[in-house]
């Protein structure tokens, strides 16, 4: 490692160190009401810490709260994760104002901002006229994003994604993206592969 690196680990180590007293009161409060929602709210709030700064805490805080996540991540500005359930691996970056829902996201992976990932295409059931459709059960299904993957600005993804995927601006991804695929449009559709 050089000094460059083993600064920066340095610096994550402390940040570790400054968050886990947030981590304990989010555990405390876990025990009092639903994990997503404690969870989302620990997450709105963080969202809010501008600059490195906050991007060294969301690092810290996710990586104890959210299973498999490294702290060798960049998650800006005014981002929310709703699930606890939702897994960052190593050297992704997610832009500002993303809507992160149940995911894994792989490692080296790109989230431009303004990226939405939902968690899958049926959290909401709409076929029972006789019952509004808030009142009506979803099911929620954790999409995976592939490695070393680049999602454009303003994406909506409701389905996997392949490893080395490229999905444009503004695209919204309904269907399963192969490996090496890059995509547009909404839907989206295959373009061609990269390679």
């Amino acid at each position: 490692m050089n000094l460059r690196q083993t600064l920066k680990r340095m610096v994550k180590s402390i940040f570790l160190l400054l968050v886990f007293p947030v981590y304990a009161l989010y555990l405390l409060l876990r025990l009092t009401g639903s994990q997503d929602a404690v969870f989302a709210s620990f997450s709105q709030a963080l969202s809010l810490i501008p600059g490195k700064i906050g991007i060294y805490i969301r690092a810290a805080f996710y990586r104890l709260a959210c299973t498999g996540t490294s702290d060798e991540i960049s998650v800006g500005f005014l981002t929310i994760l709703s699930h606890a359930d939702t897994t960052i691996e190593k050297g992704v970056y997610i832009g500002p104002q993303c809507n992160i829902g149940k995911c894994t996201v792989k490692k080296e992976t790109l989230l431009g901002s303004g990226v939405h990932v939902l968690s899958g295409k049926k959290q909401h059931a709409f076929d029972n006229l006789e019952q509004s459709i808030q009142s009506q059960p979803g099911t929620f299904s954790k999409v995976i994003i592939g490695e070393d993957c680049w999602i454009g600005n303003g994406a909506v993804v409701m389905a996997n994604i392949g490893d080395k995927c490229v999905v444009a601006a503004g695209s919204v991804v309904v269907a399963e993206a192969e490996r090496l695929g890059i995509l547009a449009g909404n839907p989206a559709k295959l373009i061609r592969k990269r390679a």
